[in-house]
């Protein structure tokens, strides 16, 4: 008999989705507050006038603006410091980020870190202690990625210390999130196959690959949310303004990481970890480090005992015949993911195409595995095991 893990699910998240979702704006965030955080980075949130829209929609209802334009790709905790002091400065009552991952992540640890009695934000990150308390959060996404927009949780880097963390908690999932697929037509295809790579890993990397049994509800809508990514990714890479897939790699995004499909599964992020002292080390985008750890992990642990779990992802996800050899089809499931990351979306394979060597990959595999010397996951993980898939991926 296959036993489930108890769990109890809650997401509040209103979702507001489609070309008319902006039209909610003010009317949603003039429930919390008359003074917003707008939390943004980069040009083309203005330069394709997505600014001036969420201003036009705010103007609505007399809310005032403050201006954050500091994000950037993997969010500083000293940036993050900036924001929560223009919070308490200014008596915001809100958040709102446009953007992708890292805006949102942002949005996250700010709305935290002004609701908290530190000034750092990396206080809260190594507390590790559930956020109970923040500013109310909203968020525009224009980018298929990382699923914040509906998540309780936000990931930021210390360049000081070279640490890559998350800390998360019910509050900081978003009140409510304003999903317009057409917000996400200008994003460019290198980044629309990174954020693709991680919806995925979201599913696989969490729960798909898990060693825990799943009710076959779960199972089985974790095979169709991955077989998703892998038709509709594509279409978004070849042609950007194609409304229907951007529409469900927006879904699939939030989908990934919403708490649902996690019920009863003991999370275990082995790629996240790697993953994460890669980008901490040496910046590099965390859907493209996924995407270059993932197949390499997957033949890693590729053993008698795990091919069965690789063989149903080449089965329901790859369509490669049922009556395909077991592990046959696991080795199918890895070519078929490599050549998707690679070939189909064009990003590069190997760690040696950023100039990444090994001097430092036995110092990060033990940041990876932590205090406990381990990443317990779908195959335990020493920081040996992990210097050598990174080794795999020069």
């Amino acid at each position: 008999m296959i036993m489930t893990n108890d769990f109890s699910f809650q997401n509040t998240t209103k979702v507001h989705f489609g070309r008319n979702a902006l039209s909610k704006l003010s009317s949603e965030i003039i429930k919390y507050s008359r003074n917003v955080l707008l939390v943004y980075g980069g040009s083309s949130v203005k330069k394709y006038g997505l600014y001036d829209k969420v201003i036009s929609e705010l103007k609505k209802e007399n809310i005032t603006v403050y201006d954050y334009d500091l994000v950037k790709p993997n969010p500083r905790h000293t940036d993050i410091n900036t924001g929560g002091k223009m919070c308490r400065e200014n008596n915001i009552g809100a958040v709102l980020a446009i953007g992708g991952g890292s805006a949102i992540d942002s949005a996250k640890a700010i709305a935290g870190l002004a609701c908290s009695d530190t000034d750092n934000c990396w206080d809260l990150v190594t507390a590790k202690k559930p956020i109970t308390k923040a500013l109310p959060i909203f968020a525009v996404p224009t980018m298929a990625s990382t699923g914040s927009e509906m998540d309780a949780s936000c990931v930021i880097s210390n360049l000081e210390t070279e640490e890559k963390k998350g800390y998360n908690g019910p509050a900081l999932r978003p009140a409510v999130t304003f999903d317009d697929p057409v917000n996400t037509f200008t994003v460019p295809p290198y980044q629309t196959a990174c954020g693709a790579v991680d919806i995925m890993s979201h599913t696989m990397d969490t729960k798909y690959f898990s060693a825990d049994e799943k009710m076959d509800m779960l199972y089985r809508m974790m095979d169709e949310h991955l077989k998703t990514v892998v038709k509709w990714a594509p279409a978004a890479y070849r042609d950007p303004e194609n409304y229907e897939a951007r529409s469900n790699l927006l879904w699939a995004a939030s989908w990934a990481l919403n708490s649902f499909m996690t019920c009863g599964v003991r999370q275990a992020a082995s790629v996240h970890a790697m993953e994460h002292e890669l980008s901490a080390v040496y910046d590099i985008t965390h859907g493209h480090g996924i995407a270059i750890l993932t197949p390499r992990w997957m033949r890693y642990i590729l053993n008698e005992k795990t091919a069965g779990q690789l063989a149903r992802m080449a089965y329901n996800v790859y369509d490669i015949d049922e009556d395909t050899p077991v592990m046959e089809a696991a080795e199918k499931t890895i070519a078929c993911t490599e050549k998707l990351f690679f070939e189909t979306l064009g990003l590069k394979s190997r760690l040696s195409d950023f100039n990444i060597d090994d001097s430092r990959f036995e110092e990060m595999a033990k940041n990876a595995c932590g205090a406990a010397g381990v990443i317990h996951g779908f195959v335990d993980l020493t920081p040996e095991d992990v210097a050598n898939i990174y080794r795999m991926c020069l």
